[in-house]
């Protein structure tokens, strides 16, 4: 009877519960989200501030003018006159600044040390057929500053490393500001190294601290600073001259990446069109980009978020590059993005593929991988022409594993502008229903 009791009692309660919750129902509904960012309407600048940024601009485009005129015959003033004030040892006081905050990286730190164990030799062996054997060695900052100034000045052209006209005062102090960065660690930057950036002459005052002397975290820290302060065009030409030949230097000689350069490389991102400017359509031109460089390189685009703009735009360039066997990597990887790309976009890389229909030599796996990725991510938004175009290609370019997948995906899918047929749509979803 007790345990009668019991129930009887507990009955009441959750009677008493569920009367109380329908004279107070709980409200379910949840707080609006913000909307996204693509979600929101695009807000327009007044009519007023817009001729203020048009008076604005016109202002600065005389400042330009006039200061290229005076320094037209000396190229050199404008930096001796925004640096003879700048003292070695006086570094930033902003404690907000990240540049500042910097702590370092730890030595052990480093990424695809087992790289040869990833990478199939014979591979490689594949791949060296494609490259270019008459391609000199990677231009640096130092060879485009000597040779400008060997050829406006005949005396200097037995000199190793010439320097160029400056300020004896400013030589030293860069001079000075390189030896630091040689030996560069963390902490705080000298503060005549921040004010490089707004140098009109920039690249000879960079010369003069011998960045291929830097240590790697010194390297990291310049491409945090450049990648903020310059604008697209002049962050393409550090990254071209002084970050890829480091990079490059690097890996040949260790095998592997230091961890703070392939920082340095996630940093460089941050302007998207100067990295592809910069590293990416140089290292593919270059044709000596090997498969070590393409995986360790290729892995901050996979692992990092760039706009489809940029990503489409890249793989036109690549697509209608000269083939060096790596480039099928980097088109591989922004294959993999899935972004919604462009007609024409597809339509060059159907037209790079289709280059090596009479092309008598072995293909690497990488190129029909890049293949066979292009099909599963776009075969819907492929013309039917190009599909056959492609069946001819598979007959004469083929891969025992690889070839049979492309096949396959090429027949079960659809044409260009072709809708999806709702009869297998709803089979599909009766399936799905019943299991």
């Amino acid at each position: 009877m007790a345990k009668k009791r019991g129930r009887d009692q507990v009955s009441k309660h959750q009677q008493t519960f569920l009367s109380q919750q329908e004279d107070h129902p709980i409200s379910k509904k949840k707080k609006p989200r913000p909307p996204k960012q693509h979600q929101q309407e695009e807000k327009f600048i007044s009519t007023k501030s817009s001729r203020k940024i048009l008076k604005e601009a016109v202002l600065q485009q005389k400042e330009i003018e006039k200061e290229e005129a005076i320094n037209k015959d000396d190229p050199f003033i404008n930096i001796n006159e925004q640096t003879k004030n700048v003292d070695l040892t006086d570094t930033d006081t902003d404690d907000d600044n990240d540049v500042d905050n910097f702590t370092g990286f730890s030595e052990t730190q480093s990424h695809y040390e087992n790289y040869n164990e990833e990478v199939d030799e014979a591979e490689e062996r594949i791949l060296e057929q494609f490259m270019s054997n008459d391609v000199g060695p990677q231009r640096t900052l130092a060879d485009m500053i000597i040779s400008r100034i060997k050829e406006k000045d005949e005396q200097v052209s037995s000199e190793a490393r010439p320097l160029p006209k400056m300020d004896t005062a400013i030589i030293d102090l860069y001079k000075g500001v390189g030896k630091l960065l040689s030996k560069y660690t963390s902490g705080k930057l000298p503060k005549a190294f921040k004010h490089i950036p707004h140098v009109k002459g920039w690249e000879e005052v960079l010369y003069l601290t011998e960045p291929e002397k830097w240590s790697a975290n010194a390297m990291f820290q310049a491409t945090r600073m450049f990648a903020s302060n310059f604008p697209p065009r002049e962050a393409k030409r550090f990254y071209n001259l002084v970050l890829l030949p480091r990079i490059r230097e690097d890996i040949r000689k260790n095998k592997r990446l230091h961890f703070a350069l392939f920082q340095a490389l996630r940093k460089s991102l941050f302007k998207i069109a100067a990295f592809n400017k910069g590293i990416l359509f140089p290292l593919c031109e270059s044709g000596t980009c090997n498969l070590r460089e393409a995986v360790i390189i290729g892995s901050v685009i996979q692992k990092n978020s760039i706009s489809p703009l940029h990503a489409g735009a890249a793989l036109c360039t690549l697509a209608d590059m000269e083939y060096c066997g790596t480039t099928s990597y980097f088109i591989k990887i922004l294959l993999d993005k899935k972004y919604a790309l462009p007609y024409r976009v597809l339509d060059a890389v159907v037209a790079h593929f289709m280059r090596f229909l009479d092309d008598q030599r072995v293909m690497p796996v990488i190129w029909h991988q890049s293949l066979l990725t292009f099909v599963q991510r776009y075969k819907n938004e492929i013309t039917k022409e190009d599909k056959d175009n492609l069946d001819c290609l598979l007959q004469h370019q083929k891969h025992y594993l690889v070839t049979s997948e492309i096949k396959r995906e090429l027949k079960n899918s659809r044409n260009r502008g072709e809708k999806e047929d709702p009869m297998s749509i709803n089979i599909l979803v009766s399936m799905l229903i019943l299991f």
